[in-house]
């Protein structure tokens, strides 16, 4: 189906299966903003719609583009070869206008970025980003190719920031996940279980998985599986209360990957890296 331009409840994009009803709603021009994803009848996706409004704060909600950091750094510093260069949280693609189009097999949407020249300011480094969003059978996939056309090697991180609904921030829970996390607030390593008992008060850590990380909300009757493929295959989990929602965030490295070297991504000359995710729709098991 082809995009159609929406103005209720905000100015939008939209692209749905006639088959099944699912949408997608996009904002290429707030970072390539996935701002909604309806599946199965349900609106999976949380947008503060008036935060997103008010153009001089940032939005909560949808699926922002983290790149070509994930995180922060100290003092907002990048020191490369070429200079110390000023990056800020989750770096640029989040704030940049996107080019859109349909999808050639009429699945989805063809998302994509290049450098600037106020983005070679912070970052010096052409780039391409083209990331392609398709509508699966109670699914959504997103396969998002980085290349660097420059002739240098090209350092970066990247990651997903989607918000998702719940019922409330009590009566869900986080399957998948290994025995340790690092807790962003601290910055020190910490029992995955007693952070996840804290969900209501608020959290932020990452955790390493070893397969699929999958939320179960019975209130809701849903559960939504992050399928990870290396290198994606980082997650954040953050909660905001009182807001009722969770994000579930795919990344490749941890904050100030460029850094320490940790899970740090360098692309050779000419070269590409395919990043995929999927997020899978289901209903919980009884028990």
């Amino acid at each position: 189906m082809p995009l159609i331009q929406r103005e209720a409840p905000y100015p939008h994009w939209e692209f749905s299966d006639s088959s099944t009803g699912d949408l997608l709603r996009l904002v290429p021009e707030r970072g390539g903003l996935i701002s909604g994803w309806r599946c199965a009848d349900r609106e999976l996706v949380y947008l503060d719609l008036e935060r997103f409004l008010d153009p001089s704060q940032s939005v909560r909600g949808g699926f922002p583009v983290l790149f070509p950091i994930t995180g922060g750094l100290p003092h907002n510093q990048l020191p490369l070869p070429q200079g110390t260069f000023t990056l800020g949280q989750h770096g640029f693609a989040r704030q940049m206008p996107w080019h859109m189009e349909p999808l050639a097999d009429g699945r989805g949407v063809l998302l994509q970025l290049s450098e600037t020249p106020e983005s070679l300011k912070a970052y010096p480094f052409p780039f391409q980003l083209s990331m392609e969003v398709r509508l699966a059978t109670a699914a959504l996939e997103i396969s998002t190719t980085v290349t660097n056309p420059s002739g240098l090697p090209m350092p970066f991180s990247f990651g997903l920031h989607p918000y998702f609904n719940l019922s409330s921030l009590d009566g869900v829970r986080i399957e998948g996940l290994p025995d340790e996390c690092l807790n962003h607030l601290t910055m020190a390593p910490a029992p995955t279980a007693e952070q996840m008992q804290r969900l209501a008060d608020g959290i932020d850590l990452l955790v390493r998985p070893s397969g699929p990380v999958r939320l179960v909300d019975e209130d809701a009757g849903i559960t939504l599986e992050l399928q990870l493929s290396h290198p994606f295959d980082l997650v954040v989990l953050w909660t905001e209360p009182p807001r009722k929602m969770i994000c579930i965030e795919p990344w490749t490295g941890p904050r100030q990957a460029l850094l320490s070297g940790d899970r740090r991504i360098e692309l050779a000359p000419g070269a590409s890296t395919v990043l995929n995710t999927r997020y899978a729709l289901g209903m919980p098991t009884p028990g």
